[in-house]
């Protein structure tokens, strides 16, 4: 049983669609929205004896005296609020806010809980959370995520109100009796539901925390189990062992694979002789050799009679791919033809009709394959490369024009150890960790503005040499409220006044599809020497000759981005070099930095990436369907994870009857997830 939020006392249409920003729908979603922080209202201060500067939230209490908008500048507005108790006096301070003061008026009785400062000779507090009335004696308090209409006090009372329905109904909780036997799972659900939401101390709330993240892993571990079961169940493409192609491929390859690809074709090449359709995902750092790998189980497909398709997200991609594999495939007798939106329509038409007949054995593309028209004769093999730049539905778009064909997915984002099973528990995971013999180190250096003249020297020197740069900033356009440099002013500062000598070229998301692939293949060509982008060239440009990544405002990138950028150098034979230049920022981003300088490993700094950037939102960052976590962290919860691993297993090992596990799944994860089970 599930109960719509409508069914809450106080929640008519207007605040439905208000609690519908927050994705809040059902009670059960409302007793999975948890608090981000706690308001300990034990105690309130006296405002006057209230200590400033602490670094710790407190709570004060008193009458509104004044409330004052101000417009300092285009763009921002202040609102301040002063509040007084006789003791004293304190200055509330919203930025950009200006809904609250709809809330607000002199005279009322307002709890403020923030951190208190000593600024411009008087108390401050900047940004607090504020209830009506005064809030003694409640312990701790829950504050929620608002959205603009929403207050506090309105997600607290409906909490309450979910949590009586739970008492009534138990079957609307999320989690069930499956996931319940564990040393994490040390008081009844409900009560975990409780204490999590209005805890009695914040011993209670992490016990709480801990059966809740349990349960949560339990359940996703279960469901991704139900996944390989049912992959299990389709019948496959069984392949014989290696024949006379991929021995006459083998041969004809101008190097000796690594120990990382040789073992990623290994584990493809059984995967591909069993009857279970495969699902394997490649990982690996930019320029690791992945396409390689691909080329042999696609040649693997061919030899067994089958026709095999590469999708690639861009078209200068899909190019790069086609003309490596017209090189890889050289003097065999593999058909190779190439697919995107740049492909004309008489070509178009004549190469349908090859694929429809089985004249063509390998197709790459963009996109443009999983259009309805493109038919295959007998599809045994799809590869989906940068996998994670595609929704779930698109990759499964093009398996789909096959008789359960093998899948096989790359990536260069890698991902950290301790995370492959749960973003990918699905999917078995081959890592390429090392590099080709001869690949030089890219040379990295974080510098600040004052260095950007001899930065601009050397890059003058390197292109009079022959040699190619990019140039690349994270916004598109001047904005008034970033100061930042925008890809097209100094697109334009470059081109007329640094570098009047040197072809240069911008390239942005905002241009047409093909005019953005006109200018990379200018670039590709040499054309042009310098190259000013924006973030659209993170992935798929491959341009031996060029040396040099600039990135200005590189604190604006995350770990993972900045690697794939320095991954667009250093291709070729010359020594390359990677320049972050920063304007100031946090302890964090010259931390970030730092690490950009030392490591060089795609797998480490994924690690170190997640240390930065938390994993709440990891899985709708991976694109891969499925859903964010609520209780559960997987930096701080390995243990619990592996304890949940153990449980969904031994649980699945004790049950025949697997069907009375969906409707817990379902109704934890919705519709989504239940979709991704059995697509």
């Amino acid at each position: 049983m599930n109960f719509s939020i409508r069914d809450l006392k106080g929640i008519g249409p207007r605040k439905e669609a208000l609690f519908a920003r927050l994705h809040l729908a059902t009670v059960s979603d409302l007793l999975q929205y948890f608090p981000r922080d706690y308001e300990d209202r034990s105690h309130i201060w006296p405002i006057g004896q209230a200590p400033c500067g602490t670094g710790k939230s407190l709570v004060l209490c008193g009458t509104v005296a004044s409330v004052q908008e101000m417009r300092p500048r285009r763009g921002l507005s202040l609102l301040k609020v002063r509040v007084s108790d006789g003791t004293g006096a304190v200055e509330l301070v919203w930025f950009n806010q200006a809904f609250k003061k709809r809330q607000l008026r002199v005279g009322m009785t307002l709890t403020a809980f923030g951190k208190l400062e000593w600024a411009y000779g008087r108390r401050q507090m900047n940004g607090p959370d504020t209830e009506e009335g005064r809030a003694e004696g409640e312990g701790f308090v829950p504050l929620y995520g608002l959205t603009d209409g929403l207050r506090q006090q309105d997600i607290r009372k409906a909490v309450r109100q979910a949590l009586d329905l739970a008492r009534e109904h138990l079957d609307i909780l999320p989690g069930w009796d499956g996931c319940r036997q564990s040393p994490f799972a040390t008081m009844p659900t409900l009560e975990a539901y409780e204490q999590i939401h209005f805890p009695d101390s914040m011993e209670k709330r992490e016990q709480a925390r801990r059966q809740l993240a349990f349960e949560e892993l339990f359940d996703m571990q279960l469901g991704l189990l139900l996944r390989r079961r049912h992959e299990g169940k389709r019948q496959g493409l069984k392949c014989s062992p290696n024949g006379k192609l991929l021995k006459t491929f083998y041969e004809h390859l101008p190097f000796t694979l690594t120990k990382g690809q040789t073992q990623a074709f290994l584990d493809i090449q059984a995967d591909m002789e069993s009857e279970v359709p495969m699902q394997r995902l490649v990982q690996g750092d930019v320029g690791s050799g992945k396409t390689v790998v691909a080329a042999l189980a696609l040649a693997k497909i061919v030899e067994n009679g089958y026709q095999g398709a590469l999708m690639a997200p861009t078209g200068i991609l899909a190019a790069q791919h086609y003309d490596e594999f017209c090189r890889l495939f050289q003097g065999l007798d593999v058909r190779i033809a190439l697919l995107t939106g740049r492909t004309t329509a008489k070509e178009r038409k004549q190469l349908l009709a090859d694929l429809a007949d089985g004249r063509i054995d390998i197709l790459i593309g963009t996109h443009a394959l999983i259009q309805d028209d493109v038919a295959f004769r007998c599809l045994g093999l799809v590869v989906t490369d940068e996998q994670h730049r595609f929704g779930v539905r698109q990759r499964s778009a093009l398996e789909q024009k096959g008789k359960e064909p093998h899948a096989l997915f790359m990536t260069a984002t890698p991902i950290p150890r301790t995370l492959t099973l749960s973003l990918y528990g699905d999917l078995d995971v081959s890592s390429i960790r090392e590099m080709p013999p001869g690949r030089k180190r890219v040379k990295t250096y974080a510098v600040g503005e004052a260095l950007r003249r001899r930065v601009y020297v050397f890059m003058d020197k390197l292109m009079a040499q022959g040699q190619q740069c990019y140039v690349v900033c994270p916004l598109v356009e001047a904005s008034e409220t970033v100061d930042l440099q925008a890809a097209t002013e100094l697109y334009e500062q470059l081109r007329t006044q640094v570098f009047t000598k040197r072809p240069c070229g911008l390239v942005h998301g905002r241009m047409a599809g093909k005019e953005k692939e006109a200018v990379m293949e200018a670039f590709q060509k040499g054309d042009i020497q310098l190259l000013v982008a924006t973030s659209v060239i993170e992935v798929g440009v491959n341009v031996p000759n060029a040396t040099v990544m600039f990135i200005d405002g590189a604190e604006r990138f995350g770990l993972a981005q900045l690697h794939q950028l320095r991954g667009r150098v250093g291709r070729g034979d010359q020594q390359a070099y990677c320049i972050l230049m920063a304007k100031g920022g946090s302890d964090e981003t010259r931390q970030r930095l730092k690490w950009m300088e030392q490591i060089h490993d795609g797998f480490t700094l994924a690690e170190k990436d997640l240390l930065l950037r938390g994993s709440g939102q990891l899985f709708g960052y991976m694109q891969h369907g499925l859903p964010d976590l609520k209780a559960a962290d997987i930096l701080s919860d390995v243990p619990i994870l592996a304890a949940a691993r153990d449980a969904a297993r031994q649980w699945w090992l004790d049950h025949e009857d697997t069907a009375q596990a969906e409707a817990p799944l379902k109704r934890r994860f919705g519709q989504t997830f239940a979709g991704l089970l059995n697509n």
